[in-house]
């Protein structure tokens, strides 16, 4: 016993350096680097918050046009409002309006399929968008490429549900 409480008394406790490279520590602990002005990382950032913020207002059509399917595309439209405003921190811009989109799907089922491939284009784009970059902007990419490849997964379970 008296061996290893010498040994703990030997122990020194020493700063945690983990975290984010760059960052400061501030009042309320650390904070965030300063925005890039990297173009090619501006560019990726500025694109994914125009694709994300169009998603979203395609999801908010959906819901409009097919009420009954809230509950299925609750967790879409919370993890884009999410996305979107962690793309215009990290940025430090605010990104150009989404442009107009076409009509809504005839059918419940075809609007969750339209929304799935939208999922996943986005996926693919965000995928390759994150290699392409490096440091926070791309953690965020390859976030958001996961998050929506996995919303692809559920809206297309949620369309044979929709279907059946």
């Amino acid at each position: 016993m008296a061996g290893s409480a010498t040994l703990l008394t030997g122990c020194e406790d020493e700063k945690d350096h983990s975290g984010t490279p760059g960052a400061t520590e501030g009042p309320d602990g650390p904070t965030p680097p300063p925005p890039s002005t990297d173009p090619v990382v501006v560019a990726a950032l500025t694109t994914a918050a125009t694709q994300v913020a169009q998603l979203s207002l395609r999801y908010s059509q959906v819901l409009q046009g097919y009420p009954k399917l809230r509950a299925q595309l609750a967790a879409g439209v919370k993890n884009h409002a999410a996305q979107f405003a962690k793309l215009k921190e990290v940025g430090g811009f605010e990104p150009p309006q989404p442009g107009k989109l076409p009509a809504l799907p005839g059918t419940a089922a075809a609007a969750l399929a339209e929304l799935a491939g939208r999922e996943q284009k986005l996926s693919v784009s965000h995928a390759t968008a994150a290699v392409k970059v490096s440091g926070e902007a791309a953690r965020l990419l390859a976030m958001l490429a996961a998050a929506e490849s996995q919303l692809a997964a559920t809206l297309t379970v949620g369309k044979k549900k929709a279907a059946s």
